[in-house]
């Protein structure tokens, strides 16, 4: 009785001190998480398709990845768009085993340090959550088995021994009994940190409009969050919405979930992450760059819960030279000084000659064709695949070639 309430005593304390998640630090406000897996720039061969994890974690630009997407639950499946090339079929399963990505992992984490973290959901995710609690549970118990420490249990596991750092969500649709899968997986988590020491984080991907319809009943101080990057895009609560030089806002809301991370969440020390797309084409509306987003990143930085940035994803970052690292600059520099008052901005929504992916209008990532204005591929382009639900017609003579179940282009 006495051992239990000196570790209570001494959790309690734990838990009340900044905690570094591998390449994640909850004390920090430079953190820059970076989407992989969708290949979402769309190039199938060269330099500027995604490529493996690996050749991403040498950048010390970043220090968090969450791998997109785990797009079913229920029996678990995965999409890394290209990556899946490298993966093979899991007999009696609908996943893939990805000694590729197993080695990859455990070398971003253990040599460069960075947290990796299995993100759940993306546009394609259709199951609508679950039936019950019970089920919900269930299910989390099942995924811990798959993605958590190999014990030795007769699952499938894609990333063989290589345990990630925990989980992320991604939904762009009302999702049910999604705060008792959650709060399983933190459960389990929390046990395991206790028997091994290693850290676990649990995120979710918000649309900036609040409360967020798709993600509401997890943050509704009902799951307890490390962090949310809120997607500040496609939305008229944009980065496009910002006014310079006024502490407030019209339509641009960080403060509001600068608010819910000190009301509403149930973990009152949880990081808020300004989300952006990392590219023109990564997002219909809401890209910004140079001083204005700069401006962007200082304002943000003088709210307390502030914790970094996340970009919309890894192939459309690297396809935009100089991006990636003018974000981690920004991020060095002082907060902004701002005066008050009320500006009102008209904004006119973007739009694009073909949206490659975005984390959609109404809560999250994936990919959508490179299309051309007749609605065909273009050379190069995915255009089928496990869950894909782009353009599937190739411009001429170009024709759709299978290359694996995740993933097809134009050649």
């Amino acid at each position: 009785m006495h051992s239990t309430s000196i570790l209570g005593f001494f959790g309690g304390l734990l838990l009340s001190l900044p905690t570094a998640y591998a390449g994640f630090s909850s004390s920090s406000s430079t953190n820059v998480a970076v989407y992989w897996g969708q290949n979402s720039y769309g190039q199938g061969t060269g330099s500027l398709a995604q490529q493996r994890l690996s050749y991403y974690c040498a950048n010390s630009d970043f220090n968090i990845i969450p791998l997109a997407f785990l797009i079913t639950i229920a029996d678990p499946s995965l999409n890394f768009a290209n990556a899946g090339n490298n993966c093979t079929a899991i007999s009696g399963s609908n996943l893939f085993s990805c000694p590729q990505l197993e080695e990859d992992i455990a070398t971003c984490q253990s040599t460069y340090g960075k947290t990796i973290l299995l993100s759940v959901g993306g546009s394609t995710y259709t199951e609508g959550g679950f039936s019950t609690s019970a089920a919900a549970v269930s299910a989390a118990t099942n995924i811990w088995s798959i993605f958590g420490p190999n014990t030795g249990a007769n699952v499938p596991r894609p990333f063989g021994d290589s345990v990630i750092d925990g989980f992320d969500f991604d939904f762009e649709s009302t999702v049910s009994n999604m705060p008792a899968f959650a709060n399983q997986l933190r459960s389990l988590m929390t046990t395991s940190t206790a028997s091994t020491g290693k850290q676990y984080l649990l995120t979710a991907a918000p649309q900036c409009p609040y409360p967020d319809s798709a993600d509401n009943p997890m943050l509704a101080g009902t799951v307890s969050f490390d962090a949310i990057w809120v997607q500040f895009y496609n939305n008229y609560c944009g980065l496009n919405s910002y006014v310079s030089g006024t502490t407030t806002q019209n339509n641009f809301n960080f403060a509001t979930w600068d608010n819910w991370a000190k009301t509403v969440s149930l973990n009152p020390n949880v990081k808020v992450f300004l989300g952006i797309p990392g590219n023109t084409g990564a997002a219909g509306s809401g890209y910004e760059s140079g001083s204005t987003l700069a401006s962007i990143i200082a304002y943000s930085k003088t709210f307390s819960s502030f914790g970094g940035v996340m970009i919309w994803d890894m192939s459309q970052v690297y396809a935009n030279s100089g991006f990636l690292a003018s974000v981690a600059s920004d991020l060095g520099q002082a907060a902004a000084t701002t005066t008050t008052g009320t500006v009102v901005k008209t904004t006119t929504t973007a739009t694009t000659l073909s949206t490659v992916t975005t984390k959609s209008s109404t809560t999250t990532t994936t990919s959508s064709a490179v299309s051309t204005t007749t609605g065909t591929v273009n050379q190069w382009n995915q255009c089928g695949g496990e869950g894909w639900t782009g353009g599937t017609v190739c411009v001429a003579p170009y024709v759709c070639t299978y290359l694996s179940v995740w993933y097809s282009q134009c050649e």
